[in-house]
């Protein structure tokens, strides 16, 4: 199975570190290290933020042969804050290299010999990485948004064009009700939240995430959930983009939807956990976590 991710690469920045990050780079990362063959289109500035990067992707063992170079905007940077029950908000810088993803021929066969792509809102902010990715998407054999909304750095027309163009749909639970408010869907349920996003977008894979209350999946018809793992949590910087990752390599590969949001949810936590947004864990580490919660 290959899957190949869009969008931005980015230094996070702490109060007292910086972490390498980007919700595609972070859910390629986690695919690879479940043994996924993963890439990411991206673009980085020349400049050693960009150099970092690349080493730290090389170092992972994942190709580099899909970033792009850029000589007049440098690599992306996000403020990172965390507050009291280190929740983390970010302050993205605007514009840098990622927002000037250009299409190409080689690229887009990367795109065509995949099995998905996963892109969200927040690389489409600017026209050029948005028409990139648009004729990607056309060409991808599965589409699966995670919507990422970052104010304010998406609109309604823009947010309703790419849910309907994809055939799984992740939102968090305020994302949820950004999208119920923006498209005036007015049900009290999440279930009924669900089947009308589902129904308003031809989409039937809907996930939404809750934090640490878990999950909860819309899969051809059928609601699966997760209460979610008891764990203490250090940041919350990539525990969202570990659990799409395990969900989306589980279901493409056929798991029941129950064990794979399940996993999911165990790896999200496991992620809020520790510090920074690629730490790695092998399948015992998971198995045992889950283990030792029920």
């Amino acid at each position: 199975m290959k899957i190949t991710c869009f969008g931005e690469v980015l230094w996070d920045i702490f109060p007292e570190h910086k972490k390498i990050g980007g919700a595609p780079l972070n859910v390629a990362l986690r695919l690879h290290s479940m043994g996924i063959d993963s890439s990411i289109i991206t673009r980085i500035g020349d400049d050693d933020l960009g150099h970092g990067i690349l080493n730290y992707v090389k170092k992972h063992g994942m190709p580099v042969d899909t970033f792009q170079k850029d000589d007049a905007y440098k690599t992306g940077e996000v403020i990172v804050t965390l507050d009291d029950e280190n929740t983390a908000t970010y302050e993205i810088s605007h514009p840098v290299a990622w927002d000037f993803i250009e299409y190409s021929e080689v690229l887009s066969q990367e795109v065509v010999q995949s099995d998905a792509i996963i892109f969200g809102s927040l690389a489409s902010r600017n026209k050029v990485s948005r028409n990139t990715l648009l004729q990607f998407i056309e060409k991808a054999k599965f589409k699966i948004l995670d919507a990422n909304l970052r104010p304010p750095h998406y609109d309604a027309k823009l947010l309703l064009e790419l849910m309907k163009k994809a055939d799984f749909i992740k939102l968090n639970d305020e994302e949820l009700d950004i999208v119920c408010a923006l498209f005036k869907i007015n049900e009290n349920t999440l279930e009924d939240q669900i089947k009308t996003i589902s129904a308003y977008t031809d989409t039937d894979q809907i996930c939404i995430t809750k934090g640490g209350k878990g999950a909860t999946l819309w899969y051809q018809d059928a609601l699966y959930n997760n209460t979610g793992y008891k764990v203490e949590v250090i940041d919350t910087v990539g525990a969202g983009d570990s659990f799409l990752a395990t969900l989306i390599s589980g279901l493409l590969q056929g798991e029941k939807p129950q064990q794979t949001i399940d996993n999911a949810c165990a790896i999200g936590a496991m992620v809020a956990g520790s510090k920074g947004a690629n730490p790695v864990f092998l399948k015992e580490e998971l198995d045992i976590f889950i283990s030792n919660q029920t």
